[in-house]
């Protein structure tokens, strides 16, 4: 089948991208000091319109961390005046909000077919995941584990050669709608799997001895949103009974310590924990299918962006897992082969003590239903674009983070007997 190559100038596709206008909207970074100045980003976010990239809540901000968010223009000269009163230190990451969204495209002209060089729509991600399975009969095939709120298919991938008794490793990306790089990893990933079998020893081993299930996209009405009313948008698009409020947080919405830390219980909150665990048909979905395959599944790895870390359980409690020396271990070992490339350098290590608590997380859950090794990377990068990463970068975040789940896998492998 030939696709229609239409060229569409950046303004264009920046037009459609959002109905919502973010010129002169900034990104602050702030370290408070300690509880005077934690107390005035939390008055901050109380009384604005603030929108808090790392960590996700306001309620989660502590003394000498390291604190992003996005502020409205108009808001925008009184957050700083603010700041600057206060003495809390700062800086301005994003000075206008639209340019870094209109530049995260690198080329002046967009062509309507897919690429794993560039950021794709849903009807785009959609389509190339029949087109894989079609090109790679022997190696990939593609399945319906669920439909979202919004009634669109979730299509999960099989990749691996067809055997007996073959364990598996599943892998997600695009929970949060807005961390775009995400959805292009996992597509990349299955792209070099498909491309390498064959010739790179480390992945046709895996291939031959391991089954790969990629979810490319898991929230994907939220993703859609992003790409036609507001991309900067990060939750579910279901309705909340009572609320006049859309969406639910699908990273807190796991049952594992759900809704006990890290997560709100407003459904106007970008943590909202939804009103069950599992209350989500995109989390439901998944968790169904992990469950069914609980005998194969050995690994778990979910793809988030941003801030350069690979993170294991737990994020609901500050103990300990039972596995830690081994996982960090892994951690470690997986973060150097990822700064092998390109010298990027991430953080690893249990998440609520790494970076912050958070319950309700599918990276815990998947850990408490017996899956040992399970992870969670945040991609690129520590800030200067956050979400918005321009596409000149999605080869080389691919390319580095691919060494550590082939690093991950083959341990796996390596230790299933």
């Amino acid at each position: 089948m030939q696709a229609l190559l239409i060229l569409i100038g950046v303004a264009a596709v920046s037009a459609h991208l959002q109905e919502l206008a973010f010129d002169g909207q900034k990104v602050f970074r702030v370290i408070p000091q300690h509880d005077e100045q934690v107390e005035i980003i939390s008055s901050i976010g109380s009384n604005m319109q603030v929108d808090f990239w790392q960590p996700d809540s306001v309620t989660l901000v502590r003394p000498k961390m390291q604190v992003d968010f996005r502020v409205e223009a108009d808001k925008s000269v009184e957050v700083e005046d603010l700041l600057k009163e206060s003495g809390v230190e700062y800086r301005v990451l994003i000075d206008n909000l639209q340019a870094a969204l209109d530049a995260q495209f690198d080329s002046k002209a967009r062509i309507a077919t897919h690429s794993y060089e560039k950021y794709n729509n849903w009807e785009t991600i959609a389509a190339w995941t029949a087109d894989i399975a079609a090109q790679n009969p022997n190696l990939v095939s593609r399945s319906v584990i669920g439909k979202t709120y919004e009634g669109r298919p979730m299509y999960l991938l099989k990749m691996g050669k067809s055997g007996t008794n073959k364990k598996a490793i599943f892998m997600d990306c695009g929970f949060h709608a807005r961390e775009w790089i995400s959805p292009a990893f996992c597509q990349w990933f299955v792209k070099e799997a498909v491309e390498t079998y064959g010739k790179d020893t480390v992945m046709t081993t895996l291939l031959n001895h391991l089954d790969f299930y990629v979810l490319p996209v898991l929230n994907i009405d939220g993703y859609v949103y992003t790409w036609t009313n507001d991309r900067m948008w990060r939750k579910t698009r279901s309705k909340n009974a009572g609320s006049r409020c859309i969406g639910t947080d699908p990273n807190r919405n796991f049952n594992a310590g759900w809704c006990t830390i890290g997560a709100s219980k407003s459904p106007c909150d970008s943590t909202y924990c939804g009103s069950a665990p599992e209350s989500e048909k995109e989390t439901k979905a998944l968790a169904d299918f992990i469950r069914k395959h609980l005998s194969t599944v050995k690994a778990y790895l979910t793809v988030h962006s941003y801030s350069q870390l690979l993170l294991f359980p737990y994020s609901y409690t500050y103990k300990l897992p039972p596995d830690y020396e081994e996982l960090n271990s892994i951690a470690r070992a997986a973060s150097n082969q990822l700064a092998s490339l390109y010298n990027t350098k991430y953080t690893y290590g249990p998440a609520a003590a790494t970076i912050y608590p958070a319950s309700g997380g599918s990276d815990d859950w998947a850990y408490d239903q017996g899956i040992k090794y399970s992870f969670t990377f945040e991609l690129r990068d520590t800030g200067r674009y956050g979400f918005l990463l321009p596409e000149s970068q999605i080869k080389p975040t691919c390319e580095e983070t691919s060494l550590a789940v082939k690093y991950i896998a083959n341990y796996v492998l390596e230790h299933l007997y």
